[in-house]
Formats: C-alpha cells, structure tokens, sequence
C-alpha cells in the first residue's frame, strides 16, 4: 500500500506539474508513468517495456474505426450535409419558442449522431446557426451557449468515437452495446438543453420561425434522408452483425463522400485538406492511446487501481455515495482534461470499483462519456467552448453566464443517469446485446 501512495503521489504529481508547465498531454503522461515504474524495476527494463506497450496499445483493429469515424466526421463538415440537417432541425422544432435556439440543439443531436464529434458539431452547426440567430436578435451570447452545450451530444449519440476507445481501455465492452446504450442518455441531454433555451426564450420574447408548407416540409425531409441513411447502414449494420464498428467506419467514409460529391458542396480540391484534418487528428489519438497504455500498465504494476479501490471503499460501503464520489471526481477532471485522455487514463482506475459494485461496464461507460462531456463545455480546456465562441464571434465571458444554467441541468441529467441505469441498459437488453 505505502508503494502504491507513493506511486500515486509521484504519477499524478509529475503528471499535473508538466500540465501547469505546459507539456503537451501526451508527454505527460508518458514521462510521469515512466518516473513512478521506475519505483519497482530497473530503468532499462522499464524503457524497453514501456516501448512495447505503447506499440501494443495501438496496434489494434478496432482502433481503425476511430479513424475512419474522424475521416468521416472532417468530410461530412466540408460536404454541406449540415445545412440540410439545420433545415430538418428547423422543421422539428421550429413552432417552439425561441425555435432557432431549439433548432441549434437539434441540428446538434442529428450531425452529431452522423459525425460522432462534438467539435464538428459545435463548428458545423454553429457556423450555419449563429447568423441566423444574430438576423432575429437572438443575444450572441446565450445562442453561443445553446450551440455550446449542446455540441456533446454526438459524444453519446453513436456512432461515438470515444466510445470506442471506452470499448478497448476496458477491456472489450460491447461496442454495439455501447452505442444502442447511448440513445437515450443523448437524446436526454439534448432535451435538458432544449428545456432551459425553452424558459430562456420565453422570458426574452424570441420569435417563433414561420409555418412550413406541407411541400417545403416534404422537400426539407427529402433532402435530409439520405444524410439520416448514414446511420441506418452504419449502426443499423453493426447492431446487426453484418459488418464490424471498423467496416462500419469505413462505409461511413465512402457514403459520406460520395453523398458529398453528390451534393456538390465537396470538390476533389478538398480532399488534401480532409486527409491533413484526418491525419493530424489521427496522430494525436494515436499518441494518446500509445502513453495511455504506458500509464495503464504503469498503474498496474505499481498496484495502484487497487489503492484507490480500497481507498474510496473505506469511505462507504454505499455504491449511491462511491458513485457520487466518482462523479463529483470526474466532473472537476474534465473542466481541465480532455475527455480522449480522460476516458483512457480513468477507465482502468474506475472501472474495476463500479465492477465491484455490481455496475454493468455498458452503464458505467455512458454515465463516464456523459460526465466527461460536460468538460468539454467548460473552461479552461473545453475544447467546443472556444470553438461555439469562435463561430458565434462572441468573447467568452459573454457565454459564462447563460452557460452555467445549461451546465446545472446537465449536471442534473446526468445523475438521473448515474442512478437510473435502465436509462443505458433497456435498449442494448431489449435488443438482445446484454
């Protein structure tokens, strides 16, 4: 045990001082877990092993289908397939009050259930939105904040990269267990945001969008179903057994650019741009994933997951108190980690308790993506906090304050899906993946 605290204190010490100092994640992570292995073995062999780990961690299969998903996410935001989606969304929700904010919100659930990526969302949709909004004197700062809090929703949403990562750091969960038990919690999340634009709205006046005509309204979905088709063959497709998360990925790349092509928005002249976006981002995860291994090995031979299990079971014996723990754990973790690192330096730490407390791994990986996704709004690393504020061309001390009435109702769903585990479970049971 002494080892382990002394493994923990020298892991996480050195981890958050090169983040302070401005390492690049990455490197921390790689450098603090080589500094605490080196408590129990040789240098050498900690260096030759810490290599062969890194390798090992992404020498996978599955983890293509990461980058395919990124691939296909960078074409869909080139392609013009979120203006159709706006139009869609705007159909849905347009006889609401305030009905573009409640249009931004659902332009960010159906993008996002394409793309899987809360940037491209949060960049695609806000891009198309915020214009629009500032046209009907919409507050630049609250129509930022309903595109910001909003963004994660394709975090749950599948298909979801992250939750393919959460698949391989523990341990093989189901991947389309996972995504089948991350509609309902998304789709929540979506209308938690919808509620607060709603009362937001009708305290501010805003304007309802005008009736459709039944043939505008036929033409807007005409046009959006084959976008929609996507996620028919791709999850429809892997739920089924008829290909894999990976072969879904990669059908997902060839109909997005075809359908691209097809719109016309995307030209052979961007696809060097595409593959630079796809290969940046791809060599980021990867790296990511090859230090995360290091520190997930680092953690077991030092015998720290162990530590914190017995650490937080000697606060209470109640699974109600040791999630809330987490949770509240967690949260404080993603207001200044991303949530790629976060999900693969804390699965393996984490998981093995809500285990232990008889927690399904499919449950326990939806509320942890859910958590981590209320980061990514937040300062001061929330990736779609500068990105919503870069599109909306608005400062971010404009969005803080309209920003943390979404954060608490956020917060508040989450719990309810912290404690209500049907909430994840009842689609993947019902469909016969658990």
């Amino acid at each position: 045990m002494e080892l382990a605290v002394q493994a923990a204190l020298l892991l996480f010490g050195v981890f958050f001082l090169l983040l302070l100092l401005g390492v690049p994640i990455s490197i921390s992570i790689g450098i603090s877990s080589l500094a605490s292995v080196i408590l129990v073995m040789p240098i050498d062999i900690v260096l030759f092993t810490a290599a062969q780990r890194m390798l090992g961690g992404i020498n996978s299969f599955a983890l293509l289908a990461v980058i395919f998903f990124i691939m296909s996410g960078s074409i869909m935001n080139n392609g013009g397939i979120a203006l159709r989606l706006v139009n869609l969304a705007k159909l849905i929700a347009g006889r609401l009050p305030g009905s573009l904010a409640h249009t931004n919100v659902v332009g960010n659930m159906l993008f996002g259930s394409i793309s899987g990526s809360a940037v491209a969302s949060a960049a695609a949709i806000g891009s198309v939105m915020s214009p629009l909004q500032a046209k009907e004197g919409y507050n630049k700062g609250f129509s930022a904040a309903v595109n910001i809090a909003s963004s994660p929703v394709g975090l749950l949403i599948p298909p979801s990269g992250v939750l393919i990562l959460y698949s391989l750091t523990s341990g093989g969960t189901s991947i389309s267990a996972l995504f089948m038990a991350g509609y309902l919690p998304g789709i929540l999340m979506g209308l938690a945001v919808m509620i607060v634009a709603y009362f937001i709205a009708k305290k501010n006046n805003y304007t309802v969008s005008e009736k459709v005509s039944i043939r505008d309204a036929i033409k807007v979905i005409f046009q959006a179903i084959p976008s929609l088709m996507l996620i028919v063959i791709v999850i429809g497709g892997i739920v089924a057994g008829i290909f894999t998360a990976t072969e879904g990925a990669a059908i997902a790349v060839l109909y997005s650019l075809v359908l691209s092509l097809i719109y016309g928005n995307l030209t052979w002249s961007h696809v060097p741009k595409i593959l630079k976006e796809t290969i940046v981002m791809t060599g980021i995860v990867l790296f990511l994933v090859g230090a995360s291994s290091i520190m997930s090995w680092a953690m077991a031979v030092t015998g720290l997951p162990s530590a914190i299990s017995n650490a937080l079971l000697s606060i209470s014996d109640n699974p109600i108190i040791i999630l809330l723990i987490m949770m509240f754990m967690l949260l404080v973790i993603g207001t200044f980690m991303d949530l790629t690192p976060a999900v693969l330096i804390f699965t393996p730490i984490f998981l093995p308790i809500a285990i232990q407390l008889g927690i399904d791994p499919v449950h326990f990986g939806i509320m942890l993506v859910f958590n981590l996704a209320i980061g990514v709004i937040t300062p001061p690393v929330g990736s779609c906090l500068f990105i919503g504020c870069s599109v909306g061309n608005v400062p971010i001390e404009a969005v803080i304050k309209p920003l943390s009435k979404f954060f608490v109702v956020l917060v508040v769903t989450l719990l309810f899906v912290v404690y209500i585990p049907e909430i994840s479970l009842a689609l993947p049971r019902w469909l016969g993946l658990l």
